[in-house]
């Protein structure tokens, strides 16, 4: 008998297959022939057929007869029985078998079987009218006459495994072989109808998204054709649209605004969020994200901008100069942090815009005085309404370029805080190493503050960090001379003062005589904020004047000052008028410049003690410490006066606080002078610290203590030796009105003093 191998489908007897007649020569080499015998053998597992051998086959099989075959080559067979295999011999491609009919059990009616099957038959029509397909299949179902032919034809359909298919073929028992295939007829019935439902949900749901995304689309396009024929109405998340696109923003910064962008269209107008997100998206596109291509500064126009908007700063001015240079030849848009330190009123800030103007770039001015939170500098992190940006990213917002000069106004005010540190917060601002990638926690993305400008102001460099202190070029601005006021009130002040108010040169002039007084009598500071101030109050009495139509114009002399400005008041220290010993002359600064101050000294009998007032900070209260030492070595006869007496140092203007390095040596002086008798020219002023050796050690603020002794009429100056270098940095006017003579000793000193 004809064999061939079949691997998981069902066969039961009495039903019709069909196969190719390629199936059939596969395994046999006879030709198909009408009324042939096969014998359909049960594989335990899918093999290759150069694989297969006898014990890969199940003892069950069935036989069957070709009924016939078409002109295409497709054969029909009709199962005849089930069988035992009782011998398979072969390999590969041939097999041969001997079989016997294995018989049923005959326990289930004709009469039952049938009615289970139409049962069965017809819940299968009801079922498949719930599918597009079933009007397709309508009729084979109708056509089955069996359950056999219902199991066979649903069970490639079902979800029966090879075993489960092979128990209902091997099962003998017809009522159990029949509750067999009901209960998988069943399952596979229910299961598809869940199946359906599952799919029928789902699609139901996806069409509900794909609708609402075309309608989303169809808004949009409408959206966005309204915004192109009214660009004035266009809505908010169009224009944020079209601002990222625009925007030139780094990747990083592309995805976060992208997915704020996002949240903003999901929460719509009417959510709590929109206005912090609307916040936000305004502020980063409205950064400009796009490198400026470095342009090569013009240095003759820079040296005539910077020359029209302020006078004298010769050496700041050369400084300003040899940056552009530098940034024309490496091409980079910044260069070195320049931090100006210097007394108020000397130009710090104001020439950060004449830099600006001078390399074509947006100015910015950044206040630090004060700030005391962190998140000033870096941003408030966006967890709370009302968070905002850090001053700086907020100041590069404001210039509306990648490249401005920004001004960081009063770095050495900055305070420290449980709150955290802002000048640590500004290294990352002003590190180079740093600054390419500075994160504002606002943002939450980086921005490139490489190509900016930093130039930072102060007072003075004491109360900065070292760590921000390194990061920068200390640049000093002098105080200005009397001279040099005169010329910067008549270039500079006047004509901006009188045009502000509204004044004509026609209307009002003031004499050379009258400006030279408000500068000696009227002000006292190295800068020339005050000086401004004392014109300003002239103008404005002359505006008065001028309304009132008492006159049509105005000279300010200098007899009719007092009119304007009231009676000049004694705003600095003089020499002394007569020479005391006890009395020093010595050279203070301040931040608003150089003053001169007196050491007093006195011996009162009473118990050996030494009273210290004035206000003295803990610096200057060391230097009397070794002040007394000095004296007690030089002068061991004269120090015997001390015993059983109280000494008494005194520095006038006890409710102003001093401190600072650079009053041992006029201690000393005053010390030598009480104990020896002998008084001090009232022409002489020094400064400069003493060590416990006798040596003088040099000083810082030079220029600004010079002007002031000049101005106090003071002759003759003693400087530490290591201070001449600082001399050709001081005004000509100053050095010629005084002899400085530098000292490195005490002993020195003192024969010169009381020579």
């Amino acid at each position: 008998m004809i064999t061939i191998p079949i691997y998981d489908m069902i066969m039961l007897p009495g039903v019709s297959f069909y196969f190719r007649r390629e199936v059939y020569d596969k395994w046999n080499e006879e030709t198909a022939q009408i009324g042939e015998k096969v014998l359909f053998l049960l594989l335990k597992e899918e093999k290759r057929q150069e694989e297969i051998c006898a014990e890969d086959f199940f003892r069950l099989g069935f036989s069957a007869e070709i009924v016939g075959i078409d002109g295409d080559g497709v054969v029909q067979v009709r199962i005849l029985n089930r069988v035992s295999i009782d011998e398979i011999s072969g390999e590969g491609e041939q097999f041969t078998a001997t079989a016997s009919v294995l018989p049923d059990v005959e326990d289930l009616s004709r009469e039952e079987a049938n009615r289970r099957f139409v049962r069965i038959r017809e819940e299968y029509l009801r079922f498949i009218q719930g599918f597009p397909w079933g009007v397709w299949v309508k009729n084979t179902v109708q056509n089955w006459k069996t359950m056999n032919e219902m199991m066979c034809a649903t069970a490639g359909y079902t979800n029966m495994d090879w075993e489960e298919k092979y128990a209902v073929m091997a099962e003998d028992s017809l009522e159990k072989r029949t509750s067999l295939m009901e209960k998988a007829i069943c399952e596979f019935m229910a299961g598809t109808r869940v199946s359906a439902e599952a799919q029928a949900a789902q699609k139901e749901s996806h069409d509900q998204v794909y609708r609402e995304t075309a309608i989303k689309k169809q808004i949009e396009y409408l959206q966005r054709e309204l915004d192109e024929m009214h660009p004035e109405n266009i809505s908010d998340v169009r224009r944020f649209e079209k601002a990222i696109a625009e925007s030139g923003m780094n990747e990083t910064a592309r995805q976060e605004a992208e997915k704020v962008l996002n949240r903003m269209k999901q929460e719509g107008k009417d959510g709590h969020e929109y206005g912090m997100l609307y916040d936000y998206l305004d502020f980063v596109t409205g950064l400009s994200w796009k490198k400026e291509k470095a342009g090569e500064p013009d240095l003759e126009k820079a040296e005539k901008v910077l020359d029209e908007d302020h006078y004298g700063m010769k050496k700041v001015k050369e400084r300003m100069i040899q940056q552009m240079a530098v940034m024309a030849l490496n091409k980079k848009q910044s260069g070195s942090i320049l931090l100006f330190v210097g007394a108020p009123g000397t130009g710090k800030t104001s020439i950060g815009r004449s830099i600006a103007k001078a390399l074509g770039r947006p100015y910015v001015r950044i206040s630090l005085g004060g700030i005391r939170d962190e998140a000033e500098i870096r941003g408030h992190r966006r967890t709370y309404v009302g968070a905002m940006p850090g001053r700086i990213m907020e100041g590069i917002r404001r210039s509306g370029a990648s490249n401005p000069v920004v001004v960081l106004d009063e770095v050495d005010k900055l305070v420290k805080e449980f709150s955290g540190d802002p000048a640590s917060a500004l290294l990352e601002v002003l590190d180079p190493e740093q600054n390419g990638t500075f994160t504002d926690h606002y943002m939450n993305v980086p921005y490139d503050l490489s190509d900016v400008l930093f130039l930072c102001t102060a007072n003075t460099t004491d109360t900065i960090p070292e760590p921000l202190l390194n990061r920068m070029e200390e640049i000093s601005f002098q105080g200005y001379t009397a001279s040099e006021k005169f010329q910067i009130a008549r270039k500079h002040l006047i004509p901006e003062i009188m045009e502000e108010m509204g004044l004509k040169p026609k209307n009002l002039k003031i004499t050379d005589k009258a400006l030279r007084k408000i500068i000696e009598e009227y002000t006292m500071e190295s800068g020339v904020r005050s000086l401004k101030k004392q014109i300003a109050a002239v103008c404005r009495m002359a505006a008065v004047k001028l309304v009132k139509k008492e006159q049509k114009s105005l000279t300010v002399s200098e007899k009719k000052l007092e009119e304007y400005l009231g009676s000049a008041q004694t705003l600095h220290d003089k020499k002394l008028e007569r020479a005391i010993p006890g009395i020093m002359t010595g050279l203070a600064w301040t931040s608003a410049g150089g003053d001169i101050l007196f050491i007093e000294s006195s011996l009162t009998e009473g118990e050996e003690e030494l009273v210290i007032t004035g206000q003295l900070g803990d610096v200057m209260k060391e230097s009397v410490q070794i002040a007394v030492s000095v004296v007690k070595a030089l002068y061991p006869r004269e120090a015997e006066k001390l015993q059983g007496h109280k000494l008494h140092i005194h520095v006038p203007a006890g409710a102003v606080p001093k401190d600072g390095p650079s009053a041992g040596v006029t201690i000393v002086t005053a010390l030598a002078s009480l104990l020896t008798g002998k008084a001090v020219n009232t022409e002489y002023a020094m400064t400069g610290e003493i060590s416990l050796r006798g040596r003088i050690l040099p000083i810082g603020g030079l220029p600004e203590k010079l002007m002031a002794a000049q101005r106090a009429g003071i002759k003759k100056v003693f400087i530490p030796q290591e201070n001449r270098r600082d001399l050709k940095e001081i005004p000509k006017e100053v050095i010629d009105k005084l002899e400085i003579v530098a000292v490195s000793q005490v002993e020195e000193l003192m024969e010169l003093v009381f020579a």
